[in-house]
């Protein structure tokens, strides 16, 4: 007879050899991982005594930093970059095309034809609308993703999607992943800068830069381009000289003898890691964000000198600014609110995407050419694009508006070890999804960690049970045909 024990309800063979291979793995997996058989163990164990102290790569990077331009609402692929010819002349007539996106699916519409004229730019020859006659200067320096997709065509779960490579809120951001991934060069600034845009932030507000279910250290902060960088951060004004700084030394000698005490304590590392910063912080944002120091000509070649543009201009010379002193990831948002706030372009398409295109194109153009000329564009990897692009049919009886359409979308990327002046995927012929070497949102993501030396399928947090990673369970490939 069986018999059973107190073990959990389990007989005693069942107990031993659970246990033994239990121990046994352990210890097979502690012998592998000194022999570095798991390249993430040995690369992104974060620092007790700072989980931002500044970690080893995977391998050799091609970047060092990125800048993500975020065009929040969901451009049109097909009146930007995606030129399609075929669909001149095909103005107010019925396509049987499926769709699905704010409206839910439909299986035909009205066309709705380009609204603005596309000729070729560069060496490359690459077809841009007269909505970028700026950014078209620079076509050989940038590679086209004509066939992107993402799993929702809803603008909070697409976002949450498009930051932290998941629908559903509680994850990570890709930023909050480059910062655990290899910490913090400069000790004084943050990791993981985010700068949104004067009409107010993206829907899920800081779900969007949020660190998730890894300790607040690594989550994006937000800087501000008018007045103190940051909310809060500067010593009360009633408070003597010299009286900040002994309050928050004490705070840190007081928190390193509780380290010394409680080893391997991450929470509190966090803790006095985020102490210290704020504290470095007060001297060095400012300085970061003073554009007093930068000439009139540069100035003016970001359009800061002009009120359509100066605001986003401004956070494109910021960010330039940032990754100069070691800043990893910055993410500026063009548009937020609602409606024509941002690039959602329901109603009229060409009121909607000639304010923002129009805000946006000179700064855009200006970040390449201002990181090319100063030897910076081969070590910081831009990216462009929103949460989605837009349907080729009309969303309503009248007027221009495009819905959603996650099934197939632009976006592009530049400098970091990008190749450039090439296109990569297709659309359909009147760009209502992806058809030729179909990408998803892990493949950027992918693509962004390799470029920074991080394996993208072993750059791992364990959390809830599992080895937690941004492109999730399944390998996710980089996508190599725009890497140089």
């Amino acid at each position: 007879m069986n018999k059973r024990n107190n073990f959990c309800g389990r007989t005693r063979r069942e107990f031993l050899w659970q246990t033994g291979g239990g121990f046994g793995a352990a210890a097979l997996s502690s012998m592998l991982a000194g022999d570095g058989f798991f390249p993430s163990a040995a690369a992104n164990e974060a620092s007790i005594d700072s989980p931002l102290a500044p970690k080893p790569p995977h391998f050799a990077p091609k970047a060092k930093s990125v800048i993500f331009l975020f065009m929040y609402g969901g451009p049109s692929h097909i009146d930007t970059f995606d030129f399609k010819p075929n669909m001149i002349g095909m103005d107010g007539k019925t396509a049987e095309v499926k769709t699905f996106g704010r409206g839910g699916h439909k299986a035909g519409g009205r066309i709705v034809e380009p609204r603005w004229k596309f000729k070729q730019h560069g060496e490359c020859g690459k077809y841009v609308s007269s909505l970028f006659p700026n950014v078209a200067k620079h076509v050989d320096d940038i590679a086209f993703l004509h066939s992107m997709t993402a799993d929702s065509p809803i603008h909070g779960s697409a976002m949450l999607m498009m930051n932290s490579g998941r629908i559903l809120s509680g994850n990570p951001a890709l930023g909050s992943w480059v910062n655990y991934g290899l910490g913090t060069v400069n000790q004084n600034l943050p990791g993981f800068v985010v700068m949104l845009d004067s009409k107010g932030g993206p829907i899920s507000g800081a779900k969007n830069w949020s660190s998730g279910f890894m300790p607040a250290t690594y989550q994006g902060s937000v800087f501000r381009t008018e007045g103190a960088p940051i909310l809060d951060l500067a010593p009360p004004k009633d408070l003597p000289d010299g009286v900040q700084r002994q309050m928050i030394q004490s705070i840190q000698q007081a928190n390193h003898r509780h380290m010394a005490e409680r080893p391997g304590d991450s929470d509190l590392a966090s803790r006095i890691a985020s102490y210290e910063l704020a504290y470095n912080m007060q001297t060095t944002a400012p300085e970061s964000v003073d554009l007093s120091q930068e000439d009139a000509s540069t100035l003016a070649m970001y359009g800061i000198d002009n009120e359509r543009t100066k605001n986003f201009g401004t956070r494109c010379l910021l960010a330039r600014r940032l990754v100069q002193r070691g800043v990893r990831f910055v993410q500026l948002y063009s548009g937020g609110a609602h409606n024509d706030d941002n690039w959602d372009a329901h109603g009229d398409l060409e009121v909607n995407h000639n304010k923002h295109a129009g805000a946006t194109d000179q700064p855009i153009a200006a970040l390449l050419a201002d990181l090319k000329r100063t030897g910076m564009l081969d070590e910081t990897l831009v990216v462009w694009g929103g949460e989605f692009g837009r349907q080729p049919t009309a969303e309503y009886a009248n007027g221009s508006g495009r819905d959603h359409n996650s099934y197939g979308f632009t976006m592009w990327m530049a400098g970091g070890g990008i190749k450039g002046g090439i296109s990569h995927g297709t659309t359909d012929e009147l760009g209502a999804r992806a058809v030729e070497n179909p990408l998803h949102v892990k493949n950027l993501h992918a693509t962004i960690l390799h470029q920074l030396g991080l394996d993208p399928n072993h750059l791992s947090y364990f959390y809830g049970g599992l080895d937690q990673k941004l492109v999730g369970v399944e390998e996710v490939e980089p996508i190599h045909q725009i890497i140089a």
